[in-house]
């Protein structure tokens, strides 16, 4: 299996400018691989792949609440 990419690119829903996400430190598993960066306007950007239901969880929580326990 290969592993995720450390920084995905994505255009910003507020400016259109691009803005860069990071992988972010989880649990050595391997069904969620959740990112997260801010663009230069200020807007934050989340973005994850992975188990369907763990990636919702991750998108839809409030911003730093996330956690992922097996």
């Amino acid at each position: 299996m290969s592993k995720p990419a450390r920084v995905l690119t994505f255009k910003c829903a507020n400016c259109e400018k691009p803005v860069k996400v990071f992988l972010q430190k989880v649990s050595a598993c391997s069904h969620i691989q959740p990112y997260q960066g801010v663009c230069a306007c200020g807007v934050l950007k989340r973005h994850a792949t992975g188990n369907k239901d763990a990636v919702e969880s991750y998108l839809a929580s409030p911003e730093g609440q996330w956690s992922h326990h097996h």
